[in-house]
């Protein structure tokens, strides 16, 4: 396994990582959830990313059941929760960054992790109607009483970023030191292009969400949705179209010749293209069965095969 640092905090992720949005709860239960997590670890995986949403917080509660069985040393892991949408009814517990329902959502989600602290705390989405000077001095407010160690966006702009660093800085605040962007061969905007001025000038890492489009460029979705995929599951419905469509899955056709020449799946493939990129500190990957998990795992030995020839080929395949 591979670690890079997270921007120019200090410490190191690990290059894979297991996210548990749609797997933990809807698709694995408490014993698969352990058993996938103890794959990961013993594979040098050291960073686990959940959110207080995914679920309703089942995805949490799940994780915290397994760390706690496993008895991992807690020097040994990375827990990530993320923070916004909410999961109680109420005026300010949805769809919000203000500061009450911050402090009261870190210590629901410590609760159903079992844990004292998590290591990354991200605000899911940004709020246009809570002031980002509000959100930065909550934020760092959580960081400050040791119930996170760094805190970061997710799907935040540019412009959205480098507002909350700035006001860290005047007030000499905790400073966003991460984001969560998604990331893949269809979605490249924000990483590639974006965020391209605040790599260097605020030290932004990154930990990329859904290398493979939530399965589209696995090749699974060529014909359909099949039965058990994520796109079949009860409240996934709104997943289809994307998952479906002609013009993504012509560029997955594409690909298919690619990987076939490398010896490598299409989803091995999709990873290591992520993973190759210096910006990601971590790529977050998922699994609802231990031979996804395994699969991979084994990426790590498709990014040596990614020379400038094979990625004009994957360039040409999807433009």
């Amino acid at each position: 396994m591979e670690y890079r640092r997270l921007g120019r905090s200090g410490v190191k992720v690990s290059l894979l990582s297991l996210g548990s949005w749609v797997t933990f709860g809807p698709q694995i239960d408490d014993d698969a959830a352990l058993v996938t997590m103890q794959e990961a670890y013993d594979a040098g995986v050291n960073f686990f990313d959940n959110a207080e949403s995914y679920a309703g917080g089942e995805s949490e509660r799940i994780m915290g059941l397994a760390l706690k069985r496993l008895g991992w040393a807690r020097h040994s892991y990375l827990v990530s929760t993320k923070v916004f949408w909410g999961i109680h009814g109420g005026v300010n517990t949805r769809n919000t960054l203000n500061r009450k329902y911050l402090l009261n959502a870190i210590d629901g989600s410590l609760e159903r992790l079992g844990l004292d602290f998590v290591d990354l705390l991200y605000c899911h989405r940004a709020d246009p109607n809570t002031p980002i000077e509000e959100t930065v001095w909550a934020m760092s407010d959580i960081v400050a009483s040791g119930r996170a160690l760094y805190w970061g966006t997710s799907e935040w702009t540019a412009d959205e970023i480098r507002a909350a660093w700035e006001i860290a800085e005047r007030h000499h605040l905790r400073k966003p030191v991460m984001e969560q962007p998604q990331y893949n061969l269809l979605h490249r905007g924000k990483v590639e292009f974006e965020y391209l001025r605040l790599y260097d000038d605020t030290g932004l890492g990154l930990t990329t969400w859904s290398p493979l489009a939530s399965g589209l460029l696995t090749g699974k979705y060529l014909d359909g949705v099949p039965d058990g995929s994520r796109g079949a599951l009860p409240g996934y419905e709104w997943m289809r179209g994307m998952l479906t469509a002609a013009e993504a899955n012509e560029k997955v056709r594409r690909l298919k010749p690619v990987a076939d020449d490398l010896g490598c799946s299409l989803a091995q493939l999709a990873i290591a293209w992520c993973a190759r990129n210096p910006r990601v500190s971590s790529v977050i990957t998922g699994a609802s069965r231990i031979e996804q998990l395994r699969e991979n795992l084994e990426t790590l030995d498709v990014l040596a095969l990614l020379d400038d020839e094979v990625l004009s080929r994957i360039e040409t395949a999807t433009a």
